[in-house]
């Protein structure tokens, strides 16, 4: 049923929830003909690489290593896997890959988007296995500061695939270390030794406005088959060490283009859309902030709320993020002014280190190799400027698949619960509803009745009205004199 749901979400928002013959044609042909020659391609494969992801990814974007380098920087490199190499501009899995722009992740199915001959075999950095990456190697100094970064093709071997819990568990300190980190000499110091260096430039970005939120996602679980509930993904050290990475080689590669004369795709998060709600969200908990939008006054508040209020941080962190406003692409030209992420505290920031599950990513590394080469950009600035426009519509249709198969999820889940009663937080309020989340299971449903006065953050009791698991709909009302303070 959900699965059927998925299906026709995906229909109606203009995605295509299968690949044409040809692209799976051109899949199993890229399987028997195996990778294209490259030129100029380093031999890294000695280097202690390893890939930190969810305990069932198999796509696998990118490897992480880092070494002593000189003046007192440690070497921080990134290995993206190197898609381009196997999807062809103008094919069929490339006319896939543009129409819909980003893998989708819905609580019944994935809907990839590439092949999976390609995204989790080919042109995914599988454990024990050589595969060819574009590497970002950045210098970074003792306080986190990026001080230089080149980009170059490489041969690269995953030596472990790890896995975020299992590796947050052991830094954490409450389990060893995982066998497969056990078993390959130094990679237990190597990674401790990235998320000290991590640690060093997210509190380098902290200074700067970067902004401390802790937003769980879901994750649905089954047995038998069957959906049985929708638990927090949340974050940990592991995540953070990776996510910290990242957000390093996507500033590093826009840096790189820009010096190489290059418009590229830039991800950008504007000052936010509703930033006076914020401003009274924050005195509501008898904190003043800025009357115009601030990211480090409001990353301080962030902060302080954290140590005071740890358990309600998280609604805390949903309501700001909601009124933080979409991200979306944007096209960057050389010499121009910068682009900002409110968020990240960054400028000139690209998408660049997940090409099997973004299209921005597979354009820029199309980009990186011809900056890398010599040659003029593969893409006119109009395409790039249409590109940009069509992923940040594709990316949120694709969220809203989720979100409406979620909701479906959660309806079939609620569904033997009608007038059961739950607290939760408001995480939307405008003509178009009201919008309530609530933790167990994590679902989100409109406020259909007693909405009057209330805003996004607002915690208020609500009870289960009505569900429809076709249309993914679930109806709060809320009962008289059950606002929670």
């Amino acid at each position: 049923m959900l699965t059927e749901i998925a299906r026709r979400a995906m229909a109606e928002r203009g995605l295509l929830a299968d690949f044409s013959p040809t692209a799976l044609t051109e899949a199993e042909a890229a399987r028997t003909n195996g990778a294209a020659p490259e030129p100029a391609v380093r031999d890294q494969r000695d280097r202690l690489w390893c890939s930190i992801d969810n305990d069932d990814t198999l796509d696998l974007d990118q490897l992480s290593v880092s070494e002593p380098g000189s003046d007192g920087a440690v070497r921080l490199l990134v290995a993206v896997a190197d898609v381009d190499t196997f999807v062809a501009r103008g094919s069929a899995i490339d006319a896939h890959a543009q129409a819909n722009t980003t893998s989708v992740y819905t609580a019944a199915a994935v809907f990839p988007m590439l092949p999976e001959t390609l995204s989790t075999d080919l042109s995914s950095l599988r454990e024990g296995q050589e595969r060819l990456a574009m590497v970002v190697d950045m210098a970074v100094m003792a306080d986190g500061t990026v001080a230089e970064a080149a980009v170059y093709r490489a041969r690269v071997w995953n030596h472990a695939k790890l896995t975020y819990d299992s590796v947050a568990a052991w830094l954490d300190g409450r389990a060893p270390a995982p066998e497969k980190v056990a078993k390959v000499a130094g990679l237990d110091a190597q990674i401790r030794e990235q998320e000290r260096v991590a640690a060093a430039m997210k509190k380098r970005r902290q200074e700067r406005g970067a902004l401390t939120l802790e937003t769980a996602g879901t994750r649905p679980v089954f047995a038998g088959g069957v959906l049985v509930d929708l638990r927090s993904d949340e974050k940990n050290r592991a995540k953070s060490l990776i996510e910290e990475l990242m957000i390093a080689a996507n500033s590093a590669v826009a840096g790189f283009l820009e010096r190489a004369g290059f418009p590229s795709i830039r991800r950008v998060l504007r000052s936010p859309e509703r930033w006076e709600r914020i401003v009274e969200l924050a005195a509501g908990l008898g904190e003043p902030l800025p009357s115009k939008p601030d990211a480090v006054a409001l990353e301080r508040f962030l902060l302080r709320r954290r140590a005071a209020a740890p358990a309600s941080f998280a609604d805390l962190s949903l309501a700001v993020v909601k009124l933080l406003g979409a991200g979306e692409y944007v096209v960057g030209l050389p010499s121009a002014l910068s682009h900002d992420h409110f968020g990240l505290a960054m400028r000139d920031y690209a998408h660049s280190t997940a090409p099997n599950r973004r299209y921005p990513d597979l354009v820029t590394q199309r980009m990186l190799k011809a900056a890398v080469d010599g040659r003029e950009s593969p893409y006119a600035l109009e395409a790039l400027v249409g590109l940009a426009a069509h992923c940040s519509r594709q990316e949120d249709n694709a969220a809203k698949v989720e979100r409406q198969v979620r909701k479906s999820a959660a309806a079939l889940l609620l569904s033997s619960r009608i007038g059961d009663r739950f607290t939760g937080v408001v995480t939307g309020a405008s003509a178009k509803g009201t919008w309530v989340r609530v933790a167990r299971p994590v679902v989100e449903g409109k406020l259909v009745r007693g909405f009057e006065g209330v805003d996004v953050g607002d915690r208020i009791e609500v009870a289960l009205s009505a569900v429809n698991v076709e249309r993914g709909l679930i109806d709060f009302v809320r009962p008289a004199a059950a606002t929670t303070p």
